[in-house]
């Protein structure tokens, strides 16, 4: 979700004691604020769109892109669909012919008078947001597009499951039931309570059901990832201005072997063995490594009763958690699964500890969280699925300069083929898509450098990269421009040149 900038930073070492060091992560670690040397074969370079030989992005010598889908000006789908902006996760799968598809979210945010995208029966005839499926080559070449989700909201990010669906999330809980949101934007017009994932089946002409899985909770989702060796899904909720959790969703039947995810399941959130509502939006020691217990979330899926305001309604899931100890974190945003380890993104972790926190939130008359719940630039943490263990990877600088350069604000998150992180971020300077190594260290894969057609607002550079997702074959990189004028960008060259 797009912010504005803080203006102050906090410094501050607070961190919850007793953290272990070493643990199965030891090798990923390095000091907050590493990054690699950029050799020459590293360094960014402006590099002509494929499209119309324009400039937009600054990569490094031997990769090419092709940008589509940008809705600078009207686009039209095969099915009839005038395409939203707001292009943010996404997820590629393979297509029986070879090319590409593409399931895209739209975090369209809703803003009065809206109607539902798309041909078909919207879940929600008032809400703005949801899904595109795109198939294309592996050089962005479109073939064929078409709605597969529409009548959502917030559709923010999401999950790619390995039986071929996507799990998009709406990082909201707008309904009729509960107060104006953040935009002040009344919800009494909408037809459906909002806050849920949805299962986007990636296939040719793949339709959502629009069912919601409620029983994966209602709260402000962000990601999602699935661990195939349990049948857990792993979700990540991005509560801005409040204490944000980590939770996972027990199917009552195996993904795998059904080839859905069932909304019969139980939902838990994460707590620290021995630390009860850890403060883990806080700055952590170097090699942070906790045990990690489950709480029960008794309901997922609360009834609000008349009067309940937003804010209310925000922390209606999470306080059950944190009645029970639940940890705190600031704003997780991105997850992606890899060998038995989660790795996900806490966008403005890594400061000093939030005081003022309480259950149930102290009421925010004085509006001093605006902010967002967290003063850091960002963390990146890993759960090991297996010895149920956390730990921070990487902290981002506390200086707002120093962490422009280096590591700032990050959001979605996805791995190669050999296993490196690839970072996209969410500032409003410059935004760069950035690598994260097993050794620690940081390099920059990607520079945004665009540059307005319609002579409004020329210089894009604030716009944020969203939805990084890498071909099955990991040829190409698939990433979006999360912007009111939004576009899909497909990137190759040399990765393992370039150690991604």
């Amino acid at each position: 979700m797009e912010l504005q900038r803080r203006t102050a930073l906090k410094g501050g070492a607070a961190a919850v004691a007793g953290a272990l060091t070493g643990g199965p992560f030891a090798g990923l670690l390095a000091p907050a604020g590493a990054a690699a040397p950029q050799a020459p074969h590293r360094r960014l370079r402006p590099i002509p769109d494929l499209r119309d030989q324009q400039v937009r992005l600054h990569l490094p010598e031997g990769f090419q892109y092709r940008s589509f889908h940008d809705t600078e000006f009207p686009v039209v789908l095969d099915d009839g669909t005038n395409l939203p902006g707001r292009h943010d996760g996404m997820g590629a799968f393979a297509a029986p012919n070879g090319n590409i598809l593409l399931v895209r979210n739209h975090e369209v945010t809703n803003q009065l008078p809206v109607t539902a995208f798309g041909p078909g029966t919207p879940y929600d005839g008032h809400a703005g947001a949801g899904c595109t499926t795109i198939e294309v080559t592996k050089y962005g070449e479109v073939v064929k597009s078409w709605t597969s989700l529409n009548g959502t909201m917030f559709n923010c990010s999401g999950g790619v499951m390995p039986w071929g669906s996507w799990i998009t999330c709406e990082e909201t809980i707008n309904g009729p039931d509960v107060g104006p949101d953040f935009q002040n934007r009344p919800n009494t017009d909408l037809e459906q309570k909002h806050g849920y994932i949805f299962e986007v089946p990636a296939k040719d002409d793949g339709q959502s059901n629009r069912r919601p899985i409620t029983r994966a909770g209602r709260f402000p989702h962000e990601a999602v990832s699935f661990d195939p060796v349990d049948g857990i899904l792993y979700l990540t909720e991005d509560n801005f201005e409040f204490a944000s959790g980590f939770y996972r969703y027990i199917p009552k039947r195996h993904p795998m072997e059904v080839g859905y995810l069932d909304n019969e399941g139980r939902l838990q959130m994460l707590a620290i063995t021995g630390h009860p509502n850890a403060h883990l939006e806080a700055r952590q020691p170097q090699r942070a490594t906790y045990g990690v217990r489950w709480v029960d979330i008794p309901d997922p899926d609360p009834l609000m009763a008349p009067g309940t305001t937003n804010d209310q309604a925000l922390v209606k899931v999470g306080d059950q958690g944190r009645a029970q100890g639940a940890a705190l974190f600031s704003r997780l945003e991105g997850q992606v699964y890899d060998t038995n380890v989660v790795y996900f993104t806490s966008t403005q972790g890594g400061a000093e500890a939030e005081q003022d926190w309480a259950i149930p939130p102290v009421p925010d008359d004085d509006d001093d969280n605006n902010s967002g719940f967290g003063k850091g630039n960002g963390q990146v943490w890993a759960y090991h699925c297996r010895s149920q263990t956390l730990q921070v990877l990487y902290q981002a600088p506390v200086d707002d300069t120093e962490a422009n350069l280096t590591f700032d604000f990050p959001d979605n998150i996805t791995t190669s083929a050999d296993g490196t992180l690839v970072v996209c971020e969410d500032s409003t300077v410059d935004n760069y898509i950035r690598g994260l190594s097993r050794g620690g260290q940081l390099w920059d894969i990607a520079l945004n450098r665009l540059v307005s057609q319609l002579g409004a607002k020329p210089t894009r550079y604030g716009d944020e990269f969203a939805g990084s997702t890498f071909s099955p074959d990991g040829h190409t990189l698939f990433v979006n421009i999360q912007a009111s004028r939004g576009m899909t960008f497909a990137i190759w060259g040399p990765w393992q040149r370039i150690g991604v």
